[in-house]
């Protein structure tokens, strides 16, 4: 894996894919692999040409600093706006063999699903074939990377790549609903929303946590809907960056989805602390404990559609001024 940070190399026509050509050749022959056994990333600002030779002159350099401990080094490399190194591990047992999930990304803006502008890298020692491998990356991407969002905006780059080794000594997992396939994609699913999360809360300007619940729609896919509808929302952003209980934003977020909505169905909870049902505010609400909730780091909203068996989580984070600020002066 070769990534540089600094340059998304997207947008510069086939002069970018010449530029790609010139370092890859040059980091094959230092680390004795064929091209096609170096797959490459990048990550930075768009539509600005990339010096494919300045990055082919630390192949000898980096060909020698490889190596185990080097996994919280190549997170911190591959920051753009980052603030820290995002990392995860999980440890597993596969027919008494112990078998290591790491994994790596980076990501702070211009998140949203379809993995935004943000880079992951998962590896393992496990032995799982590639079809199978595929699967169970789909399958986690979207409880995880997908179910993102920090500002609603997809990059023209973005990578999550899922690497075996297949070096730990165990039958090679050929199905994902197998005993052995279940247990190694629990732990892959825990590393993948680990990292998820975590680019969440390193949100550019990010002061806050937030997690969307919606349950009881009429389909998954409403749910989803009206998640993203509430986590992209600015109303609803600011109105939590500024401790603000104004619930009536996430009632306007829900009927602009376009998702299927009933409000005599309609109930809201934010901290597990029931606002409105039934498609009004509670009788007796009291939004003293609502509002030391929303003080807090983390942020929980539920919503109940009351008209089906639909789910989803969204896990997204607030918008404050160091949002402005950051890209304002982004290329500064």
């Amino acid at each position: 894996m070769l990534t540089n940070a600094g340059n998304a190399n997207a947008f510069t026509g086939h002069a970018g894919e010449a530029e790609i050509s010139i370092y890859r050749s040059a980091f094959a022959a230092a680390l004795d692999l064929t091209e096609e056994q170096i797959l490459i990333a990048s990550t930075g600002v768009i539509g600005e040409p990339l010096d494919g030779q300045a990055i082919a002159g630390f192949a000898s350099q980096i060909s020698k600093q490889t190596g185990s401990a080097s996994w919280h080094d190549a997170a911190l490399a591959i920051h753009t706006t980052d603030t820290f190194a995002k990392g995860a591990s999980r440890s597993l047992m596969l027919e008494g063999q112990r078998v290591t999930i790491n994994g790596i990304a980076k990501g702070s803006g211009m998140i949203a699903p379809d993995m935004a502008t943000m880079l992951a890298y998962i590896a393992t020692d496990a032995s799982i074939a590639t079809a199978c491998l595929q699967q169970m990356l789909e399958k986690a991407v979207s409880a995880s990377f997908n179910a993102i969002t920090v500002d609603s905006d997809t990059s023209t780059s973005d990578s999550v790549y899922l690497l075996a080794t297949h070096k730990a000594d165990h039958q090679q997992i050929t199905d994902m609903d197998s005993k052995l396939g279940e247990t190694f994609y629990i732990a892959l699913k825990e590393v993948m929303i680990d990292l998820a999360q975590q680019i969440v809360k390193d949100g550019e300007g990010a002061s806050k946590f937030i997690t969307v619940r919606v349950r009881a729609a009429e389909t998954d896919t409403d749910a989803r809907t009206i998640a993203f509808a509430i986590a992209n929302s600015p109303l609803v952003k600011t109105a939590i960056a500024g401790a603000d209980a104004n619930w009536g934003r996430i009632v306007m977020a829900i009927g602009k989805s376009g998702a299927k909505a009933d409000r005599d169905r309609l109930g809201i909870s934010i901290g597990g602390i029931v606002i409105a049902q039934n498609g009004q505010r509670k009788d007796g609400y009291n939004e003293a404990p609502v509002a030391a909730h929303m003080a807090g780091d983390d942020i929980d909203i539920l919503v109940d559609m009351g008209l089906g068996s639909g789910e989803a989580v969204v896990w997204t984070c607030d918008l404050t001024h160091g949002y402005i600020a950051i890209n304002a002066d982004y290329r500064s």
